[in-house]
């Protein structure tokens, strides 16, 4: 993992922690897989998915009851990240807060990260 030793490569806060664990009591999962993949117009979105257990790499944070696993090639671009729960009135979902986010797009839904090579 990219990091620093003792320190938690992603954060999460207090209703993404509730929401994360309200989604593993509900589906019996072990946790929340988070990635990246190649797609949308900035180039790159975020992954997330049921996890029955964690994958070989993965890095596991628990928090508070809540787990997240980081899959192997998303680790370097998440170091940092806050993880936060939003509900609004049109739309609820989680929002990552990237320090390793260069540009988004308007929708929101991609991301360019600093340093990536152009695609």
């Amino acid at each position: 993992m990219f990091g620093v030793p003792g320190t938690a490569p992603v954060t999460l806060t207090p209703r993404a922690v509730a929401q994360i664990a309200r989604l593993m009591a509900k589906d019996g999962a072990h946790g929340l897989r988070i990635g990246v993949k190649k797609g949308g117009c900035a180039g790159m979105e975020y992954t997330m998915e049921f996890a029955p257990e964690p994958g070989p790499g993965d890095e596991v944070v628990e928090q508070d009851g809540a787990r997240v696993m980081i899959a192997p090639m998303a680790q370097m671009f998440l170091f940092g990240t806050q993880i936060d729960y939003e509900t609004g009135l049109l739309e609820s979902g989680f929002r990552f807060h990237n320090p390793n986010v260069a540009e988004a797009c308007g929708c929101g839904e991609s991301i360019k990260f600093k340093d990536a090579p152009a695609g």
